[in-house]
């Protein structure tokens, strides 16, 4: 059986929270930390695409957005988006949770993970 998958930072507040959820209500998990293990480009594409576009699965109101310069932030195309997140992993929302039946969404929300994993 394939399980939920989590993909985050192992210190982010809020992907500990989800994790702590997960577990909580004994719900099959995997945890991946992108910064040791890189999201593959072709992946960051297709849950933009899911999540309805590079500005939802962007985390623009994120320190990291903000520190770059105004020049980094004007990716247009998936190869654009997809080299900055590869330099910047922490631009990713998080957690992006992936379910057995692959749909994908980010954040964490006590309510929606209950309705999604009722």
């Amino acid at each position: 059986m394939k399980q939920t998958t989590l993909y985050g930072l192992a210190k982010c507040s809020t992907c500990v929270k989800a994790r702590d959820w997960l577990t909580e209500h004994g719900v099959d998990h995997a945890f991946v930390d992108y910064r040791d293990n890189p999201v593959p480009a072709a992946t960051l594409t297709s849950w933009a695409g899911q999540v309805g576009g590079w500005e939802k699965l962007v985390n623009r109101a994120s320190m990291t957005w903000r520190n770059l310069p105004e020049d980094r932030k004007t990716a247009h195309t998936d190869a654009q988006w997809t080299k900055l997140i590869a330099e910047f992993p922490a631009l990713v929302r998080r957690p992006v949770t992936v379910t057995p039946d692959g749909e994908v969404s980010v954040g964490f929300s006590e309510k929606r993970y209950g309705e999604r994993f009722a």
